[in-house]
């Protein structure tokens, strides 16, 4: 996913993640230097601090400390708070297709390492289990109990809801509007530099970094998951891809290739992409306007399905 955005806009860009992450920020014309960039000041450490408390990679994240605590209350930060609720939040709205309880599934199937850095793994008890009940998790303050056996992934929701805190801070520092990218995932809010709607582009996931289409949204977050991009060979030599089949625990096997949703957050954006892989076609894009959202598929003979709604943010 590419963006598009006016000349009068601050541009920041950063590694975050284990990806690119953007931001751009639209001021008041009056706006001094210095007051314009104490706006983006921060960005990157702010970015470290999420990431630290969220990823699998880090044995010492807060994820990976309740994984091991197998049952044990912890105590967690408060963003780790905001991400296990909307976890929860996610896996009701779609009756469990997204699950951030595969964990234990992803590294069976091979993805136990990151891919942009071989030497960060995931490391996972011996009690770890796919397939958790979120609903057994219990959260008392800041104390945190996961049902034992339960290890959560943050995958795509952790991009997604980092570019939704993000964006609302930037605002609170008092920028007119922003547009935050975190690994493709967009949160835009206030005031886009034409006056009216941000422009983002739809990649082709055949030939990127082509474009299958601009959208424009005034307020919002729009994800795409894609299973074209994280792909790796086993040591039997079959493919495999990191969406995962809450049914089957093994790599979703679908023909659509990106499926791409636009919500009113980017982190619900993420959640909502995921039963695109699972569910009859019709059956998904009938569903997603009652959600509140807009969808595009793409099939791997890069045929297009929208939502009905979809053509409004064309």
């Amino acid at each position: 996913m590419t963006v598009t955005v006016a000349a009068r806009t601050l541009e920041h860009e950063w590694t975050m993640m284990g990806g690119t992450a953007r931001a751009s920020v639209v001021v008041d014309p009056e706006t001094a230097p210095p007051a314009a960039d104490a706006m983006v000041a921060g960005l990157e450490s702010r970015g470290v601090q999420l990431e630290r408390c969220w990823s699998r990679f880090i044995a010492d994240s807060d994820l990976s400390r309740l994984t091991d605590a197998a049952g044990s209350p912890v105590t967690v930060a408060a963003d780790t708070l905001t991400l296990l609720h909307a976890m929860l939040d996610g896996w009701r709205e779609t009756d469990h297709d997204f699950d951030p309880t595969l964990l234990p599934a992803v590294v069976a199937e091979g993805y136990g390492r990151s891919m942009l850095d071989p030497s960060r793994s995931t490391r996972l008890p011996e009690s770890a289990r796919a397939r958790a009940d979120l609903e057994a998790m219990r959260i008392e303050g800041e104390t945190v109990t996961l049902p034992r056996g339960a290890a959560l992934d943050p995958g795509g929701i952790g991009k997604g809801l980092a570019a939704d805190l993000l964006c609302a801070e930037l605002l609170a520092r008092g920028a007119r509007g922003c547009l935050v990218e975190i690994g493709g995932d967009v949160r835009v809010a206030g005031a886009a530099p034409d006056g009216v709607a941000w422009r983002i582009a739809v990649e082709d996931p055949f030939a990127p970094p082509a474009v299958r289409g601009t959208i424009r949204l005034p307020d919002g977050g729009i994800a795409t998951s894609s299973q074209r991009k994280r792909r790796w060979m086993t040591d039997s030599g079959t493919e495999r891809h990191h969406l995962i089949d809450p049914a089957t625990q093994r790599s979703a096997i679908s023909s659509i290739q990106t499926v791409t949703v636009i919500a009113a957050t980017a982190a619900r954006a993420e959640v909502l992409t995921k039963p695109g892989f699972l569910r009859p076609i019709d059956d998904y894009l009938a569903w997603i306007p009652t959600r509140g959202a807009a969808a595009l598929l793409i099939d791997a003979d890069g045929v297009e399905r929208t939502t009905a709604n979809w053509s409004d943010y064309a």
